[in-house]
């Protein structure tokens, strides 16, 4: 093609534009923050929050930028091996698992680091705007509307890539120039979060990640997740749910992370950088694209633009990179990619079932007020005895994380190995409490 465009440039859409590079003569990115390097890029509001670069999504990455991760480390990014690594779960720590292998930074430090390779490549390149609407011709896209600096303009396009996050605008464009809209799904989740900075010393951090979470029925409601980044700096979060909202004053916040695990205690000891700063989601949301019958061709939609949800499973980076293979395997396997590209959203979708059943199931326990039909009540029960193995035994908290990390599907969890090895941990946890009960309380009789 001669042309493609991609509205947005965040993680999603630079990822996109990579990919075009190769079957494209000229590759645009429309983006509205004209220093997108900037910390303060008004497209990402959860920029200032804990992000980690999962080992699925680091995958996909190096395949269009080779070394990337290595150049991440080189300018300030920590990776973290499976010993740097601790997970809490209800104030007890899992087993260590061997793939537990991140690669850590800010948002804004990894989101640049993108932005500068996928703008060195010669045939891809910004202009400064904001997108208002698509051209059609024989059904398909034609060009895009843009506005910028009060003038209005029309960029030709062949193909469009709308990587516009989560307030995406391109289902009002469709249902306004007589296109059928995508469906939207949402899940109330009423997540809050609050992230403060501190100083970290020099040297390779004896932990450099770390995630605590709490099972819906567990006094202490407070999650947490924390990384060392770039630029000597520790990135601490607080998550919790509906109207218990994180402090954001410092005393408040220091004093929540004392009832954490120790290593948050811990890092919250050294000094402190900046505020605290804050974040609200209030649904989880996904357009379905994939069940639409009458999109113009040479349209698609990745990044937040298709299912944003939960951002404490990590997954956003990591499902936007997917996305883009999944944008890959469809032009290489497409003659003319122009046509309405259903068998993208059909690759696609896959992705998405994926991350979003695995981070509204439990968002999905939490908020039911009625008894859910059987099939659910068995996958949660499945589910349930996955996660609680995963504590204790080694092998099926590799299996989990696998899934976790997007490098394995979640019906992998579900392999009568998994299955019959979470069920026989189980058990045998049970037994050790029961024998320390019996203990305690022959002791107790005794005295």
């Amino acid at each position: 093609m001669q042309r493609a465009v991609v509205l947005g440039g965040s993680v999603a859409g630079l990822l996109a534009a990579r990919v075009l590079a190769d079957h494209a003569d000229e590759v645009v990115v429309v983006e509205r923050d004209e220093d997108a390097d900037e910390v303060e890029r008004r497209g990402v509001p959860q920029r200032l929050q804990v992000h980690a670069l999962l080992p699925g999504g680091r995958a996909q990455i190096e395949r269009w930028f080779p070394g990337f991760g290595r150049e991440a480390v080189e300018h300030g990014a920590v990776a973290s091996a499976a010993h740097q690594s601790e997970q809490w779960v209800d104030d007890v720590r899992s087993v260590r698992a061997p793939n537990v292998v991140l690669l850590n930074g800010s948002r804004t430090f990894i989101e640049a680091l993108l932005r500068r390779r996928t703008l060195a490549l010669s045939n891809v390149r910004v202009l400064p705007g904001a997108a208002t609407g698509l051209m059609y011709r024989d059904g398909r896209v034609s060009g895009v509307r843009i506005s910028a600096a009060d003038d209005e303009s029309v960029v030709p396009a062949e193909f469009v890539v709308d990587a516009m996050g989560r307030s995406s605008r391109l289902a009002a464009w469709l249902e306004r120039d007589g296109w059928e809209p995508p469906p939207l799904e949402r899940m109330r989740i009423d997540v809050n979060y609050a992230t403060a900075y501190f100083a970290r010393s020099a040297g390779e951090p004896r932990v450099a990640a770390a995630t605590s979470r709490v099972s819906p029925g567990y006094p202490k409601k407070t999650l947490a997740a924390l990384t060392a980044v770039e630029n000597g700096r520790w990135m601490l979060l607080q998550m919790t749910y509906g109207e218990d909202r994180p402090p954001q004053d410092w005393d408040g916040f220091l004093a929540r992370c004392a009832d954490l695990p120790p290593i948050f205690a811990e890092v919250a000891r050294n000094q402190p950088i900046g505020e605290v700063h804050a974040f609200r989601l209030a649904e989880a949301r996904r357009r379905r694209y994939d069940r639409v019958d009458r999109l113009p061709g040479g349209l698609v939609s990745v990044g937040d633009a298709v299912a944003s949800f939960n951002p404490i499973y990590g997954q956003g980076m990591s499902a936007a990179a997917l996305h883009a293979s999944c944008l890959s395997e469809y032009l290489c396997g497409t003659s003319d990619a122009t046509n309405v590209a259903t068998r993208f959203f059909e690759l696609q979708k896959v992705v998405v079932d994926a991350a979003w059943d695995l981070s509204t199931q439990s968002d999905a326990q939490r908020l039911d007020t009625g008894r859910p039909p059987l099939p659910i009540r068995l996958q949660r029960a499945l589910v349930d005895q996955v996660l609680a193995a995963a504590i204790v035994d080694v092998p099926v908290a590799t299996a989990f994380n696998e899934v976790a990390f997007m490098n394995a599907h979640p019906s992998t969890l579900a392999a009568p190995s998994v299955v019959l090895r979470s069920l026989a941990a189980n058990m045998r946890t049970r037994a050790q409490a029961a024998r320390r009960r019996g203990t305690r309380i022959t002791s107790d009789a005794t005295a």
